[in-house]
């Protein structure tokens, strides 16, 4: 598996297994059993998905050690603010039934963020968190949260695929040592994502499935990526990208793409 190497110098692969829609239960719990036997080492969570006991029962009952698997959750708009920020990360702490959390998030920049940002930094302080950062955040939310803080963020997960690139986002925050972590990797599936023409001839041209072909292009560009489904194939399908690589040219061919704005979630 490759890293990526966080801002604090923590290792974070590159692709991770996602677990929004995955409803709490023996279903969540399997398939992220599925995703760490397949190899997958990051697995992304959040109090707002509801799963978070099933994706520590998964962990427990994995042959995994702790230590290899990286696992990331973020607290809801609801707990914004310093104390609620320390009861959401106790809360997730317990349901996850882990002694620490690899990174945690603030999901969504509502509220007073830097109480909560505040409590995070003691978190990651005291060793309950590996490394902190945020997601759905413009880049100047970021750079309002670093100056009044000392801890940087160590990611920023947003919604990132084709036809929301980020590439301006990703060298603004590659410029403070920022992580960009994607979300929907396949759009949802709108956009016509998988009969797309342009992908079409890559996944032919390469033998790889345009779900591949997408997540190989988002790893090139060292973005990190958390495909989610409940489909073992499509899981075994989704971590098998790191056989090949995308020409310098295709990579250049995938920009024309880019709609400049997000499908799902405007960043």
């Amino acid at each position: 598996m490759e890293n990526a190497t966080l801002n604090n110098g923590v290792k974070m692969p590159l692709l991770g297994f996602g677990t929004y829609l995955l409803q709490g239960g023996l279903a969540c719990e399997q398939a992220v059993l599925n995703a760490l036997n397949i190899g997958y080492r990051l697995i992304d969570t959040a109090a707002a998905y509801q799963n978070e006991e099933s994706v520590g029962s998964a962990i427990k009952k994995s042959n995994v050690k702790r230590e290899e698997i990286f696992v990331t959750t973020k607290f809801l708009p609801a707990d914004i603010g310093y104390e609620k920020a320390k009861r959401a990360f106790e809360t997730s702490l317990n349901k996850l039934g882990l002694d620490y959390i690899d990174l945690y998030l603030i999901h969504i920049p509502q509220g007073d963020v830097n109480s909560s940002w505040r409590a995070m930094e003691e978190f990651y302080r005291e060793g309950k968190v590996r490394a902190i950062g945020v997601s759905n955040f413009h880049i100047t939310q970021i750079q309002n949260l670093h100056k009044q803080h000392s801890v940087i963020p160590a990611v920023n997960q947003v919604e990132t695929h084709p036809f929301s690139q980020k590439t301006e986002m990703q060298k603004a925050l590659k410029s403070q040592g920022i992580q960009l972590e994607s979300w929907a990797p396949f759009v949802q599936g709108k956009n016509n994502l998988f009969n797309n023409e342009l992908l079409k001839v890559l996944s032919s041209k390469y033998h790889k499935s345009i779900a591949q072909v997408v997540l190989r292009w988002l790893i090139q560009r060292e973005v990190v990526v958390i495909p989610k489904s409940e489909n073992v194939k499509r899981m075994n399908e989704n971590f098998n990208v790191f056989d090949y690589e995308l020409s310098a040219d295709d990579m250049e061919t995938i920009k024309s793409l880019d709609k400049g704005s997000g499908l799902i979630y405007s960043v």
